[in-house]
């Protein structure tokens, strides 16, 4: 059983339906097996409710059974970050202060989710509130080692084989980070693509919706399934649509910046040398490969995100502060940090935030796909703090980024290569990954755990 989901993408689940030899209730019962296996060890899941796994899997049998159409993600187990409504299990947002609570409706992505015909076993362990103080998820490369905060128990869930997709969230590096020290693919979409409605709100101008996968061309489906469409989403509409503007190039050779961010020093030195030595190997491909400066706004990038980000906790949890003896100290340490910002200093930060934003679509007017680290390398020991990365860079400026499945530390934990593109153009970028898949510079699938 421990392989299956490492050995079946959505579309190999989707052909074995098609012919017969797999069913909706097999790939629940994979999920069960895997659940009951590694849960004990890895604790994944806040909660996890085998039995309406499989009731849903019987309904999405019966529909096959009768001929209805294989929708996108038919039978397809997929892991809930707890700060998702969901009206078949509670939201508790890994706090002690919501514990047991209900809210009656399901968020608008886990909607779109179970409509195409997705199934949910349950709901994956948060950091509190989605912010940083650690749940008891476990690394399943490493146990001393942290899972990645805030989105551990889905990243958690995906890279141990219980389920082959499973969302998240990033206000920061909460997709990018789990998914490289887990090693499997993590994708976060541009800002403003995934609705948000429904789900646990922390800070508006950064908050986004995401997801994990066991397989590189498992990101296209469950993307076209969660994300918004039509014209009334005028501009994404406008951006998605433009097949010039998503297509690969064809008389010139993909344009690729190496990016070394303000943070680089951090970078651990074999996972500088990794990196530089698979972007030889892309321009080897015939890729044009150049390291060009980032704008030198972007150097203020984690002051201007600390701002927006502490002054929204403060407001957003005004409530939960009054009772901060049920509070992590890290969360109250972040309140209390934001309470000390003038209301004049974070308009400011979100008019610096603005700038930023257009700064990086007038850079990709160069470029097509930014490659750099994922984190500064393995993942650190738990309840050690994350050295600082890029993937707040690029929160901060509404790219769509991905953490592929490519690098191992000398100890042989994983890290993984960071991509990113101009805001809006997520297909351009998953076909860019597709064309790296063929060729051999990106795996297919995650790596063992």
């Amino acid at each position: 059983m421990t392989e299956r989901f490492r050995q079946h993408s959505i579309c190999a689940i989707h052909d074995g339906y098609r012919k017969g030899s797999i069913a909706p209730t097999d790939v629940a019962l994979w999920t069960i097996a895997e659940w009951e296996k590694r849960e004990p060890e890895l604790h994944a899941w806040e909660c996890f409710d085998a039995q309406r796994l499989l009731e849903a899997a019987r309904a999405s049998q019966a529909r096959l059974a009768r001929g209805e159409p294989l929708r996108a993600l038919e039978g397809i187990p997929v892991g809930v970050k707890d700060i998702f409504n969901t009206a078949d299990f509670p939201t508790q947002m890994g706090s002690p202060l919501w514990k047991g609570f209900t809210p009656g409706n399901d968020a608008r992505v886990l909607y779109d989710v179970q409509r195409e015909g997705g199934i949910v076993p349950g709901k994956t362990v948060t950091a509190e509130f989605a912010v940083h103080a650690l749940g008891a998820t476990v690394n399943p490369h490493a146990p001393e080692l942290t899972p990645g905060t805030s989105s551990s128990g889905s990243a958690v869930a995906v890279a141990a084989g219980m389920v082959p997709v499973a969302l998240g969230t990033q206000t920061a590096g909460s997709i990018i980070r789990p998914a490289s020290f887990c090693g499997i693919w993590g994708f976060k979409p541009s800002f403003g693509l995934i609705p948000r409605t429904g789900m646990l709100k922390t800070t508006d101008s950064l908050d986004s919706v995401g997801f994990f996968v066991a397989h590189a061309s498992d990101m296209l489906p469950v993307l076209e399934t969660i994300r918004v469409h039509g014209r009334n989403f005028p501009i994404s509409h406008a951006a998605l649509t433009d097949e010039a503007r998503q297509s690969p190039p064809v008389r010139r050779p993909w344009r690729v910046a190496f990016i070394r961010p303000h943070v680089w020093e951090h970078a651990a030195p074999y996972a500088v040398q990794a990196v530089e030595d698979w972007c030889k190997r892309l321009s080897a491909v015939g890729c044009e490969v150049s390291e060009p400066a980032l704008p030198e706004a972007l150097a203020e990038s984690h002051k201007v995100h600390a701002t927006i980000y502490n002054r929204s906790l403060a407001y957003y949890f005004q409530e939960e502060f009054k009772k901060a003896e049920l509070i992590s100290p890290v969360m109250n340490r972040l309140i209390e940090e934001g309470r000390q910002i003038p209301n004049e200093a974070y308009v400011s930060a979100l008019e610096q935030q603005t700038t930023l934003v257009r700064a990086m679509d007038d850079f990709f007017a160069k470029f097509d796909i930014i490659v750099t680290l994922s984190t500064a390398g393995e993942a650190p020991p738990r309840h050690v703090e994350e050295l600082p990365d890029s993937a707040l860079v690029w929160t901060l400026t509404h790219l769509p980024s991905i953490s592929a499945p490519v690098f191992r530390s000398p100890a042989g934990r994983p890290f993984g290569l960071q991509l990113v593109a101009r805001r809006y153009n997520d297909p351009l970028l998953l076909r860019f990954i597709e064309s790296l898949v063929v060729q051999g510079m990106l795996p297919a699938g995650s790596m063992h755990a």
